[in-house]
């Protein structure tokens, strides 16, 4: 037993030894703290001890020293000098006296004078984020005046947009007020009033009276609980806690026993846990002090109060601690640059019909998302209703400023007997005054409005726009300052509630006013007139270059020629059938050649000869297909030529180098003071236009400059796309040059912040959805009935009188030519023909000569045989008798009587049979002449008789033979 003893001592020696050792080279970190109870000195000890073991390999050892804070402000300071800082303390946690709401704010000071840092787990008073006052402190509860945060997020998830701030004038009303002046002014939200309240006091209905005159209906409420029981008291009786009304307080307001139904509140998630808190401040003191030993050593801190000099290190262990991030209990813990808390999550509550609060919404860091999230729209407001107040005392009769713009605004005298009645297409339409002067306006601006009015449930008046013009942000008549003209000065300085007119939205305009979303997008068009093609009467030859026409019309005659030469010496050019009755004059000569030529080019059947020799049929050939591809590619040709032939655009659109360069007679322009002028204004690469189009002619409505373009005044017009395609739509001159550019949208205006303009938007879409704008498109803006053009510009041209003009002119050039060579050929015709019956007279009379010539020839030759025969029968009566018996030639004696005859005037003269008359002799004799004509004798009818290619003249009652 003895010797088990010595035993036991020497291993308690061995491990005291161990843990000295250990000590020895171990850095020390106490760390102290102030807090409320026991309970959470034990809860201190044991966040210490979890931070020992969670490192046990580490170097650093941390030591916990506690103290319970006093609710005296100095014995709590001196119990900081006399119990923690003589435990040498690097930092210290601070929580509040127990059972009370006092703040640290002694060991804050203490502390802070020292340089040792303060880490508080509970207060919240907005006092502690002066960091000239409190340097070192920092804590792990955001400031009061971080609701200012939540209540914004609020306010842009409610679309709210103006608000009456309620605050105490303390520090921390006045701390919660410039946090969210500063922070509305990045969202557009406006203080109408902020109204100040002095803390403490019995009754504030002097100071909640004056806010029914204002026009909001949101309170935003900073106030303790005490005074917020009695605001709450107060307010009820004024009627401001009723339906219509909103309010959202604070965390201390909220906790008010006679809140009353339908307020909004913050809370903090884990603002009370206190144990939470403690562990999350013992984590952060770790992850400094093993961030910062790693790199550098530090001295030791002050032990008393006494020293006067201040720890040197202990601003280097407060910049550890704020550069500090980490996920601890309460959620992600980090700091600001004074030491607040960042991302804190806030339980955004409601009370609803029993008068208990419940949670509708989370804002904070969650899951890498810091922002506000509702849970459902199940929130109750004012008056115990589910209907989300509007934010503002609001008139349901609204003034609606327009100005005169087709399709989408028309103007129209108001008729005799004083009611305006929509004429088609339109299907409202509605009073408009236009100064003093009653006006009936409709159009799609006007048949939009009476749903919209409908859907959100108004009434409206409307007027025109006072200068007619949409607004511009210039200055104007010599002043200094720029202001809005036209409907947006209207609606800046309230005159209108509405702006009911294609309003372009753009960026200089959505900075003063509100924009619904888009009822119509659109985008910049250039309007310009026509530009008519002349066609010439010779258009129909534009298919070919002049160049071409001529080689075409050489090549014809070039060919004929050839075809004739050919044809001529080749020597089957002439070659005939041995049968075959063709003559020569069958052969090619150059007028068939030419005919043949020509037939072949157009088509039109070879009715002249063709070419015989195979060599002059091979260039047929081959000139037949050069005949083929000429019209065919003439035809084609043409074709694609009419196609293009149709009135086009001056310009083909924004980037064509008339509108970038223009010269003095191009002009150009828009409506001055525009959206259209502010975008060239707007666009770099457009200045130069801007600067053409501000030199030119000022235009301050479209009407004019359309009616300009139509007079060709101006060359081309840019503006709308809707207005433009109207316009083309109408008139048939007209028409859009290029593609869209600056596209953007058409809107209602409203005044910034309206209460309006989320419902307006709504009602939007939801026309959108429904079809109803594409219905207002089809009934305005591409509506064509009004359009007499002949044409669309996506139809196919169509050929007109203007374009084969040519076509005819030549075909009655051709009737006239042939008209004037009939009569030169009938004249011609008739000199020939007396000629013809000359020498058919001639002819005639040839015919007879000769047939009485040839009769008198058969004559002689019967009386020569006569004679012959007689001197035969001479000789043979002289012979012996017998030769008397031979019978005597029949008529002998008629023949010899007939003899003398002959010759009446040498009656016996007889000439001899062997001698032939001369024609002189013959001619001489009364016989050959032709017999006189009887006295019924009427000159025979000339008849033309054709035959082959001669023409000849045929008497049918001529008989040569017929010989008196």
């Amino acid at each position: 037993m003895h010797k088990a003893g010595i035993k036991m001592l020497l291993l308690a020696a061995t491990y005291l030894a161990c843990c000295v050792y250990a000590q020895a080279s171990e850095q020390v970190i106490t760390v102290g703290a102030s807090l409320s109870s026991e309970k959470m000195e034990f809860e201190f000890k044991q966040a210490v001890n979890a931070l020992n073991r969670r490192h046990l390999k580490s170097r650093i050892l941390f030591n916990s020293t506690t103290i319970l804070m006093d609710s005296n402000p100095i014995r709590s300071a001196l119990d900081i000098c006399d119990k923690l800082l003589a435990q040498h303390v690097y930092t210290v946690v601070a929580s509040h006296p127990n059972s009370t709401d006092h703040s640290p704010i002694s060991v804050s000071y203490t502390c802070g004078y020292y340089n040792i840092p303060v880490v508080g787990i509970s207060a919240r008073d907005s006092a502690f984020s002066d960091v000239n006052v409190h340097k070192m402190f920092l804590r792990t509860v955001p400031p009061f005046a971080h609701q200012a945060d939540v209540w914004l997020e609020l306010l842009v998830n409610l679309t709210w947009h103006k608000v009456i701030f309620v605050y105490s004038a303390d520090e921390e009303g006045r701390s919660v007020l410039s946090r969210f002046q500063t922070l509305a002014e990045e969202h557009n939200i406006r203080i109408e009033p902020s109204v100040k309240y002095a803390p403490g006091e019995k009754n504030y209905t002097s100071v909640l009276a004056p806010i029914l005159k204002h026009t909001s209906r949101v309170i935003l409420l900073s106030a303790s609980t005490e005074d917020a029981e009695v605001i709450y008291r107060d307010a009820d009786v004024l009627g401001m806690t009723g339906e219509g009304w909103a309010w959202i307080v604070s965390e201390q307001a909220f906790d008010a026993y006679n809140i009353p139904v339908g307020f909004l509140g913050v809370h903090l998630v884990n603002g009370t846990n206190e144990v939470n808190h403690i562990k999350d401040a013992v984590q952060v003191i770790g992850h400094a002090f093993w961030s910062l030993l790693d790199t550098e050593n530090i001295s030791n801190p002050p032990t008393e109060c006494k020293d006067i000099d201040s720890w040197t290190d202990g601003e280097k262990v407060y910049n550890e601690l704020i550069k500090t991030q980490l996920n601890g209990e309460t959620g992600q813990v980090s700091f600001n640059s004074e030491g607040d808390r960042l991302n804190p999550m806030y339980d955004i509550m409601n009370i609803n019909g029993n008068r208990r609060s419940m949670s509708v919404g989370l804002y904070g860091h969650q899951e890498k998302v810091l922002g506000l999230r509702m849970m459902g729209r199940n929130i109750t407001w004012p008056g115990n209703t589910q209907e989300k107040p509007k934010g503002e005392k609001i008139s349901r009769n609204l003034t609606i400023v327009t100005l005169k713009e087709k399709p989408f605004v028309e103007v129209l005298p108001m008729p005799k007997d004083g009611v305006c009645r929509p004429v088609a297409p339109a299907v409202h339409a509605f009073l408009c005054k236009n100064a003093s002067q009653d006006n009936c306006c409709m159009g799609y601006c006007m048949d939009m409005l009476a749903r919209i009015a409908e859907k959100v449930k108004f009434n409206f008046t409307i007027h025109l726009s006072k200068d007619g013009l949409f607004g511009s942000f210039e200055k104007h008549n010599g002043s200094d300052k720029k202001y809005w003209n036209g409907m947006m000065g209207e609606l800046m300085t309230k005159e209108a509630d509405l702006i009911v007119a294609p309003l372009t939205i753009n960026p200089e305009r959505a900075n003063d006013i509100d924009f619904t979303k888009p009822f119509k997008y659109q985008g910049l068009n250039i309007l310009v007139r026509k530009t008519q093609k002349d066609s010439s009467l010779a258009s129909f030859l534009q298919s070919f270059q002049d160049t071409l026409w001529i080689l075409v019309g050489l090549s014809v005659h070039v060919v004929a020629l050839v075809l004739y030469l050919l044809d001529r010496f080749s020597p089957f050019g002439r070659f005939k059938l041995a049968k075959s009755d063709d003559t020569e004059e069958d052969a090619l000569n150059l007028s068939s050649a030419m005919w043949f030529s020509w037939g072949v080019l157009l088509n039109s059947g070879i009715g002249e000869g063709t070419p015989r020799s195979f060599s002059a049929r091979v260039l047929g050939m081959v000139w037949a297909g050069f005949a083929m591809i000429i019209v065919a590619s003439y035809t084609a040709n043409l074709a694609a030529f009419l196609v293009l032939d149709r009135p086009e655009a001056l310009i083909s659109g924004i980037d064509d180098p008339r509108l970038r360069n223009p010269n003095k007679k191009f002009k150009y322009a828009t409506v001055k003071g525009s959206a259209t002028e502010m975008y060239f204004k707007r666009q770099v690469e457009l200045s130069t236009m801007y600067r053409n189009m501000d030199k030119q002619k000022k235009y301050y409505t479209a009407e004019d400059a359309i009616e300009d373009i139509r007079i060709g005044e101006l060359q081309a017009f840019i503006w709308d796309s809707p207005r433009l395609e109207y316009e083309a739509a109408s008139d048939c001159d007209l028409t859009t040059a290029g593609d869209l550019f600056g596209r953007s949208g058409l809107g209602i205006g409203l005044p910034k912040n309206s209460p309006w303009t989320h419902e307006v938007s709504m009602a939007v879409l939801d026309m959108h959805e429904s079809g109803f704008m594409e219905q207002l498109d089809n009934r305005w803006i591409l509506v064509d009935s009004k359009s007499s053009c002949p044409e669309s510009n996506s139809a196919p041209a169509t050929l007109g009188l203007t374009n084969m003009a040519g076509v005819f002119m030549m075909v009655a050039g051709g009737i006239v030519a042939g008209v004037l060579l009939i009569f030169i050929e009938i004249a011609y015709k008739r000199h020939r023909g007396l000629k013809e019956k000359e020498l058919e007279l001639a002819r005639n009379a040839a015919d007879r000569w000769r047939g009485n010539i040839e009769k008198r020839r058969t004559l002689r030759q019967t009386l020569q045989k006569q004679r012959e025969e007689q001197m035969r029968t001479n000789s043979i009566s002289k012979q012996p008798a017998s030769n008397t018996s031979l019978p005597m030639a029949p008529n002998a004696n008629t023949a010899v009587a007939s003899a003398p005859s002959l010759d009446s005037n040498n009656t016996n003269t007889i000439t001899p049979s062997y001698r032939r008359l001369s024609l002189l002799e013959a001619t001489t004799k009364s016989d050959c002449l032709p017999p006189p004509p009887p006295s019924d004798y009427r000159p025979p009818g000339y008849v033309p008789a054709r035959s082959g290619r001669t023409v000849t003249w045929h008497n049918p009652s001529h008989n040569p033979d017929n010989v008196v």
